[in-house]
């Protein structure tokens, strides 16, 4: 059986996780989902996560990066001027 954490009733943490078995949590911390999540999905069980939030840094290199195809803007740190 997989390790367990107290179910909450309302999730409140940036990444949520449900399963088939019932259990329901929230999780601040992606290391810490992914521990729980490899668990019951080790133990047969249909597990799913959802990321609600990422971090500002996290979200501003995904729009800096933008969709292949679509240059970078120069003012972004990833720009690479030698490309």
């Amino acid at each position: 059986m997989p390790p367990e954490r107290e179910p909450v009733g309302m999730p409140t943490g940036e990444i949520l996780m449900s399963c088939s078995c019932g259990f329901e949590a929230a999780f601040d911390r992606l290391r810490d989902a992914r521990g729980v999540l490899a668990a019951h999905e080790d133990a047969g069980h249909d597990a799913e996560w959802e990321i609600q939030r990422l971090a500002s840094g996290v979200e501003e290199a995904g729009a800096d990066a933008g969709v292949c195809g679509d240059p970078t803007p120069p003012a972004s740190p990833l720009y690479r001027s030698d490309l």
